[in-house]
């Protein structure tokens, strides 16, 4: 909101009478009005907005947070992360919801069917929102149609691993291979579409080679794969995979970053380690149901924003190898956009596979 010309003159406070006593600047004066009108004016704007919330009854029950991963993976715990002080805030349980399966198909079909009063959020990430529109004929839900965005909610950074014992020693000489033998060096993901898969596929774009994609439907029997060799790399955050890589089991190539990680710095980016300066930021969202009440929508989003400016919220969110990135609404369907331009092209080239 943008006021021009809105101090008061002096013409128009009626019944104004200086003070014999004391002498101001009349710029003083009508500058501290304008300030003390400014903030009534907000007050007001936030009092009926509040009231408004109120009078659509929300929370009246507890509120749901449909998250598309197992227990305890770090989506998992920066959801529970949000869902506990929001759960104080509102005087109602938060109740996270966990409905892994189809790329997030299954657990936005169920968002989507619920009533619009705000009372069921959806934890959706970037494989949810832009690649399955681009991969799927038939789909059983429009992003831009069947939700509301809150707030862009976090994003991780892609490592490159290989196999401890890999006979790559560096990405270079990982895409030279790939060069001389097309289709000779392999990659796990966890599926046609996965944020895994696109990363992978948008390095392998960019520095015009072509790969072998070995899916898997379990992250356990990836990471045992590619660690004991019978799958070249992959690509996951730092956390994912702590455990294979403090055991030497997994090898760090590269970070898909413009900068080190301020938490690994012996890792090198892409482009210090001589392939494309890609980048590889798997992201999510937090949306609600398309249709409901304004008021709620936007209570939801001021909340949601102050308990992501949390010290506590933001701890947990780091030790689990995320960032928080709170946002406008508008940011989300930008970034939705922004992504699917970029996705895309690894359709049109066959590299990612229509279903």
């Amino acid at each position: 909101m943008t006021f021009r010309n809105a101090a008061p003159t002096p013409e128009s406070r009626i019944g104004a009478t200086p003070n014999p006593g004391w002498t101001v600047p009349q710029r003083s004066l009508d500058r501290r009005q304008w300030i003390a009108d400014a903030l009534a004016t907000c007050g007001a704007l936030a009092s009926l907005r509040a009231h408004a919330a109120r009078e659509a009854g929300f929370p009246a029950r507890p509120v749901r947070l449909v998250v598309p991963y197992s227990v305890g993976v770090g989506p998992d715990v920066v959801a529970r992360s949000v869902a506990e002080p929001l759960s104080q805030r509102w005087g109602q349980p938060m109740l996270v919801d966990n409905k892994p399966g189809a790329s997030g198909i299954v657990a936005f079909t169920d968002v989507r069917r619920t009533p619009a009063d705000g009372h069921t959020l959806f934890l959706a990430d970037s494989g949810t929102l832009v690649v399955n529109p681009l991969l799927h004929a038939s789909l059983p839900y429009d992003p831009e149609r069947d939700l509301i965005p809150l707030t862009l909610l976090f994003r991780a950074t892609f490592v490159v691993w290989v196999g401890g014992a890999s006979r790559f020693r560096g990405v270079a000489d990982l895409l030279d291979a790939a060069r001389r033998a097309p289709g000779g060096v392999s990659y796990a993901s966890l599926g046609n579409g996965h944020p895994s898969q696109v990363a992978i596929e948008t390095l392998a774009y960019a520095a015009g080679v072509r790969l072998l994609h070995v899916p898997f439907k379990d992250a356990g029997a990836l990471f045992a794969a590619v660690a004991a060799g019978e799958v070249d790399f992959t690509a996951f955050s730092v956390n994912t995979v702590a455990g294979l890589a403090a055991s030497g089991r997994l090898r760090a190539l590269a970070v898909a970053a413009r900068s080190r990680l301020a938490t690994h710095p012996q890792i090198p980016t892409l482009a210090e380690a001589g392939a494309p300066a890609v980048e590889m930021h798997p992201w999510a969202a937090l949306v609600t149901v398309a249709g409901t009440a304004a008021p709620v929508a936007q209570q939801l989003q001021r909340d949601i924003a102050e308990v992501l400016a949390l010290p506590a919220v933001q701890r947990r969110a780091q030790d689990s190898g995320f960032e928080l990135t709170p946002s406008p609404p508008q940011a989300v369907l930008d970034r939705m956009r922004a992504d699917a331009a970029l996705v895309s092209p690894l359709v049109a080239d066959g590299r990612l596979a229509p279903i």
